[in-house]
């Protein structure tokens, strides 16, 4: 059975109150009880030692048996109880009501203990009623020894109908406490749960597409947060649905324009007569370049997309980061020469051997130097470098470009992301470099300022090597 929050809510409230109402009612009830069973208690303790005393100082010279006979009214004559006298084996030898025979034997704690020389209290039921009945017992004493016991019976019925009348006041008190905690308790539930489904209602319309909408924060809580929070993921959504808008947009005009550079070639390469060697030798020179482009961009789409399923593996082995930075500059050594540019290289000797996957590190360092180079004017400089940097190995390219501004440096490493330069075409390199990086636990740090120039640094960790 499906439960709401707010039944929840004020389930648990109420389970809370109850049980803290009846522990308090427990302890209450027993708490009266106590004080009307030690009242009549003292007051029968307080008689009975009276009695007890009066008949030692001044009837201590007779015999106990006579002073029953001739003056046994001593005993009662100043409690309204039932008086017993019994002698030190628990015999009876008078009972001032008759409920119990001559003779008779009684064995209760409070007799026992007053044959110890002690008083003694007991609280039980009687042949001769139908109600508890207390006892309070004493030592009768002559000159230091026990000669016999005095015992004081008193009912309760009087005092368990004051006790039963104040529970049951008690219970109709905690009824009430009870009942107004409830309506309580829905009031503040609904203080949880009205805001709760108004930012619910506010998430389904988001899921429904409507990411315009907002969730008003009216407390600065744990609800106020999920407000928050809610209000900016939707700003979010709505940012990462501009740039895939925009990038299929530009990929669109990317794939485009060399399919349309192909396509004319073709065409004028069929129209044309082929005597025209030059001219057949600069068409399919173009149509090579063309198709290497969309081959690339075809290859970096495929690595989005495994990266998005998460399909991406890496095959890693030893990988000596020298070699594959030589490598790496050795494609970029033309290009620099062609644009009279400064390109540098250093590796720091005895960098420590890594695991990793290499053709996916060549990824990354082509792609990044693609970038520096595609950014940096003709005679600008360029700097590929690798150090040890504590538990692991930097790799840094530097450049002299156009750099990046303060406002898109943020997001530079998200996917679709372009920023303000035309000359990114897909905006999935530098993403695919740091999803890469990532998979191998290291991380990418990117300096740049307009008009000076980029600084990419690549960690990557050792792994426990030296």
């Amino acid at each position: 059975m499906r439960t709401s929050i707010k039944q929840r809510l004020v389930g648990n409230f109420m389970l809370v109150i109850v049980i803290t109402v009846l522990i308090l009612e427990t302890f209450l009830v027993n708490a009266v009880k106590q004080y009307y069973y030690k009242s009549v208690e003292e007051i029968l303790s307080n008689q009975i030692m009276f009695s007890a005393d009066f008949y030692s100082r001044y009837f201590s010279s007779t015999d106990l048996e006579d002073i029953i006979i001739d003056d046994v009214d001593v005993f009662w004559h100043q409690t309204t109880a039932q008086v017993q006298i019994l002698d030190l084996k628990g015999k009876v030898l008078m009972d001032s009501i008759g409920a119990s025979s001559l003779d008779s034997m009684i064995n209760t704690s409070d007799v026992l203990k007053a044959m110890e020389g002690e008083k003694g209290t007991w609280i039980g039921n009687v042949d001769y009623s139908s109600f508890q009945v207390m006892a309070v017992s004493y030592p009768l004493i002559v000159e230091g020894e026990t000669v016999g016991v005095l015992r004081f019976i008193s009912s309760l019925k009087e005092t368990n109908r004051i006790i039963r009348n104040i529970a049951m006041i008690l219970l109709l008190v905690g009824a009430i406490v009870v009942a107004i905690s409830g309506m309580v308790s829905l009031f503040l539930a609904d203080t949880i749960v009205k805001p709760l489904k108004e930012v619910t209602d506010v998430a389904e319309k988001m899921a429904d597409g409507q990411l315009k909408i907002r969730s008003e924060k009216k407390f600065d809580d744990e609800i106020g947060k999920l407000s928050d929070t809610l209000n900016y993921m939707a700003e979010e959504l709505i940012k990462k649905e501009q740039l895939k808008n925009d990038f299929i947009s530009s990929i669109s005009h990317e794939l485009r324009t060399p399919l349309t550079s192909i396509k004319g070639w073709a065409i004028t390469l069929k129209a044309e007569e082929l005597n025209d060697k030059q001219l057949l030798a600069d068409g399919l020179d173009i149509i090579e370049k063309e198709s290497d482009r969309l081959s690339n961009m075809v290859e970096e789409l495929l690595d989005f997309s495994r990266f998005v399923s998460g399909r991406i593996t890496l095959e890693k082995s030893e990988v000596q980061v020298c070699d594959s930075i030589k490598q790496v500059a050795k494609q970029f050594s033309p290009r620099a020469k062609d644009r009279n540019m400064v390109f540098s290289v250093y590796c720091q000797e005895d960098l420590p051997i890594i695991i990793a996957d290499e053709n996916r590190i060549k990824q990354v360092l082509i792609n990044l130097m693609d970038n520096a180079f595609k950014f940096t004017p003709d005679g600008g400089q360029v700097e590929l470098k690798a150090t040890k940097c504590e538990n692991n190995i930097l790799i840094q390219v530097v450049d002299t470009g156009c750099g990046i501004s303060e406002e898109d440096l943020p997001y530079i490493t998200e996917k679709f992301y372009k920023g303000k330069n035309s000359k990114s075409h897909s905006g999935l390199g530098l993403s695919i470099c740091d999803e890469i990086v990532k998979l191998h636990g290291g991380s990418i740090k990117i300096d740049s300022k307009l008009e000076e120039g980029t600084s990419i640094s690549v960690f990557l960790p050792i792994e426990g090597r030296s």
